[in-house]
């Protein structure tokens, strides 16, 4: 099954050269502050993708998920899945999505770390193929242009619990855009915009095949 790996569109969805694949999924932050237009512009685009899959979760400019998620819910098309600290299993691949992260200022789904953050995490299943989370694991392409490193250490402990996911996609920090193969994991790190939100990231394409995985673009 080929992967295609997209997070952090900010709303220039529609500007995105998206190579061939039979999945894609997106890690957040579809939007640019989670307005109910800016999300059915989303949604209607996403729903047309030639992909047989469209998965995505949420990530923290996308207030309305959080806000009313009723009415969120009732906007995502049939064909769209979107995970909220819940899994699904495609052709065999397991999935679990969570858009949380810690906080920073006051923005969607942002939880203190520890114990709040910890909470979120404690969800995800031991055994998980593709984990999807908006922010990253600490130390793990999260590094900012700063050089700091703000990915989430409550996070790294719960996945080094796991029985490791095979692929584990996030965004969030722009600048940290890339991949890390660890022996057991594919980190991946999709974020297609910039520091100023420009649009300069391919997006990311994996092969999954018997369980092994293959990096086909970076």
């Amino acid at each position: 099954m080929r992967i295609v790996c997209i997070s952090d569109t900010h709303g220039l969805h529609g500007e995105l050269e998206l190579p061939k694949g039979d999945m894609i999924l997106h890690s957040g932050d579809f939007s640019k502050l989670g307005r109910s237009q800016e999300v059915k512009k989303f949604l209607s685009w996403y729903s047309d993708l030639d992909y047989q899959y469209r998965v995505f979760i949420a990530g923290n400019h996308d207030f309305l998920p959080e806000k009313d998620p009723d009415l969120f819910r009732s906007m995502i098309p049939a064909n769209c899945l979107y995970l909220e600290d819940e899994g699904t299993n495609i052709e065999g691949i397991s999935l679990w999505g969570s858009p949380y992260s810690p906080r920073f200022f006051d923005w969607a789904f942002n939880r203190d770390r520890g114990e709040k953050i910890n909470w979120h995490w404690q969800k995800i299943p031991d055994s998980v193929d593709i984990l999807l989370t908006h922010g990253p694991p600490y130390g793990i392409l999260d590094r900012t242009v700063r050089g700091d490193l703000v990915g989430c250490v409550d996070l790294l402990k719960r996945i080094e619990e796991l029985s490791s996911p095979k692929i584990h996609l996030f965004g969030h920090i722009h600048e940290a855009y890339g991949i890390y193969a660890s022996d057991t994991c594919h980190y991946v790190n999709a974020s297609v915009v910039d520091l100023r939100y420009q649009l300069v990231h391919p997006p990311i394409v994996l092969e999954w095949k018997d369980g092994a995985v293959q990096i086909l673009k970076e």
